[in-house]
């Protein structure tokens, strides 16, 4: 359930859900590191399927042309590439790249952002974000992190690059959990650990609804700074580890 709470809220804030799901057991100690892979995957599926509930609720649908477009480039990369993705950047030392890389993104964006709102993007500014969530198939890079830096590139506002970078996630997001739910379906997890696995989806969904005053935070210090913490703290478990 634990797990389930943190999901929600990090799938509002460019702070990378997947590193967050993938590292915070490591550092605390808590018995979910050291599920067998499959189950661990599962347990994530399940997360992002009770995330996805929330975030229907809270986030505004875009246009389908725009959706689409937005989605295509991660959707084909992502279904071509998601093994090679997973065996080479799946470990905690890419994560934490992905991490650092993608805060200097987002920093550095932001400061070449403009005054554009929301209203104003155009199916190319939709091709432009649906690239950086391509990108952002690295774990620990976040979808939203470069689609919020991608949408300042282009002159957005912060508060409509938040907006777009969320409404751009959403079809994504969806689209990922229902393709690996009907994976999930094919190989059930063992009964014994439904009852956790339902646990987790119902906290995601509860933490996402309750973290609904997130979709007004735009501030880029706060999570860059949250990233380099996290992926400083690995590293360094990492390190201190017995090889």
């Amino acid at each position: 359930m634990a797990l389930g709470a943190l999901h929600g809220p990090a799938e509002l804030v460019p702070v990378s859900s997947s590193a967050h799901v993938a590292l915070i057991p490591q550092l605390l100690g808590w018995p979910s590191a050291e599920l067998d892979d499959d189950v661990r995957k599962a347990f994530e599926v399940m997360l992002h399927a009770g995330t996805l509930g929330g975030l229907l609720v809270l986030i505004p649908r875009p246009s389908l042309a725009w959706a689409v477009v937005a989605t295509a480039p991660a959707a084909v990369l992502g279904f071509t590439l998601e093994k090679p993705i997973e065996r080479r950047l799946g470990g905690t030392r890419a994560t934490a790249a992905g991490l650092l890389l993608g805060s200097a993104v987002l920093v550095t964006a932001d400061r070449h952002g403009g005054e554009r709102p929301a209203a104003d993007a155009t199916l190319f500014d939709a091709l432009w974000l649906g690239l950086a969530q391509a990108c952002a198939l690295w774990p620990g890079v976040s979808r939203l992190g470069l689609t919020v830096a991608a949408a300042r590139l282009r002159g957005f506002s912060r508060e409509a690059a938040f907006d777009l970078g969320r409404r751009a996630g959403l079809p994504v997001i969806a689209g990922a959990t229902g393709l690996k739910v009907v994976r999930l379906a094919q190989r059930p997890p063992a009964r014994e650990v439904r009852t956790a696995f339902a646990a987790g989806m119902a906290a995601a969904l509860v933490s996402t609804l309750a973290a609904a005053p997130l979709r007004r935070a735009t501030s880029i210090a706060a999570p860059a700074a949250e990233r380099v913490a996290l992926a400083a703290a690995a590293l360094t478990r990492l390190r201190r580890s017995p090889a």
